[in-house]
């Protein structure tokens, strides 16, 4: 009987053999550097050597652009922080557009000192008089993106669009005389245009609200001085430069200058509704209002992108399907974004250069970090 059934039997053996050589097991994972270990805190609420990997294929994968800092907070505790080489925690790095929701926070300051009210007409002098459609305009409709205002955010050729003039052009000398000149395209409130020129006319609101002075020095000393005793020296950013153009406003759409750990400061000062260490800094009910999306675009609240989703087809600035849609972010030129996640208890920064195209590839290897923190 054995004899009769060996031909089987090895047949039966050769068969499984061929099997499991024709099915590759699982992939293995390259080593970790040392780098990517090291730029894990030693409890970071999340499995280390998946948040190391994760983090370091956003520094070494191509096709996303060059991250230059990457710093994660979680429950209010450093867990990762890596920089590229050239860069380190003492580096400024520029804002861009995420300088807008620092206007934002400045401006709700404001609000609650009784200086500004969001549903009035905004007080821009020259939209003040007799007959201009533009007096219908309130602090609101600039806050969310819908002044109505003629605007071209990227034009082709560039030097076409009205940010470029502003900034860099026949604007940049006064760059709030510029914006606030342009005619109407749209009824007030009818229309989410993005625009940089809305963030300069906040910012120059912002200091006829601190000053009369119409000197660009003591112009520029009031925001100045306003943001650093009412925000950056509380909050221990002090590492932040904001830029002002010539006639003395702040660049507020664009350019303010801050380390990394020191954007992660102000995302965290945003996580926790505007508190810092027992100080309410900005009013719990004003960062309620940032982060409530507006009736034109429900991926924008006041200055702030938000994770809710779009309509089926409609390009998404973060990434809904993969975070809650309760988070929300700064979002800056060239991929500099500060993610904040209330139910995750986290707050991402992640700072460096990826063209358009990159960023898509990039956002979703920055949601593979994210995901890694459950939401509660």
């Amino acid at each position: 009987m054995t004899l009769r059934f060996a031909p089987l039997i090895a047949l039966a053996l050769a068969t499984s053999s061929l099997v499991s050589c024709g099915s590759p097991g699982p992939v293995e994972e390259p080593p970790l550097s040392e780098e990517a270990l090291a730029a894990v805190s030693k409890d970071p609420g999340a499995p280390t050597k998946a948040l190391a990997r994760a983090a370091d294929e956003l520094f070494t994968l191509d096709g996303l652009g060059e991250t230059r800092a990457l710093v994660v907070y979680h429950g209010g505790k450093l867990a990762l922080e890596r920089y590229a080489p050239g860069y380190d925690k003492d580096t400024r790095f520029v804002s861009w557009s995420m300088a807008k929701t620092v206007t934002a926070v400045m401006i709700g300051m404001l609000v609650a000192d009784g200086q500004l009210r969001l549903d009035a007409p905004a007080p821009v002098p020259r939209w003040q008089r007799t007959g201009d459609p533009r007096a219908e305009i309130t602090l609101r409709h600039l806050l969310q993106m819908r002044s109505g205002l003629e605007h071209t955010e990227a034009g082709d050729p560039p030097w076409q669009s009205g940010e470029v003039r502003m900034l860099f052009l026949d604007g940049r000398d006064d760059m709030a005389d510029y914006a606030t000149a342009q005619p109407l395209e749209a009824e007030p409130g009818e229309k989410f245009e993005y625009s940089s020129n809305t963030t300069v006319i906040l910012a120059a609101i912002a200091a006829r609200a601190l000053t009369d002075s119409k000197d660009p020095d003591v112009r520029r000393k009031a925001v100045a001085d306003y943001l650093k005793a009412r925000l950056f020296e509380p909050l221990g950013m002090t590492s932040a430069v904001p830029e002002f153009d010539r006639a003395g406003t702040l660049i507020g759409g664009s350019l303010i200058h801050a380390t990394a750990r020191d954007w992660a400061k102000f995302g965290e000062l945003l996580r926790n509704k505007g508190s810092y260490r027992g100080e309410q800094l900005v009013p719990r009910q004003w960062v309620d209002e940032m982060v409530e999306p507006s009736p034109r675009s429900p991926q924008y609240g006041l200055q702030t992108w938000l994770n809710r989703p779009l309509s089926e087809g409609e390009e998404h600035p973060l990434f809904p399907d993969r975070a809650p849609h309760s988070a929300f972010s700064l979002i800056g030129h060239m991929g500099q974004y500060v993610f904040v996640s209330p139910s995750q208890k986290l707050t991402v920064v992640r700072l460096g250069h990826s063209n358009a195209e990159e960023r898509k590839a990039m956002l979703q290897q920055l949601a593979d970090v994210i995901e890694l923190y459950p939401a509660s």
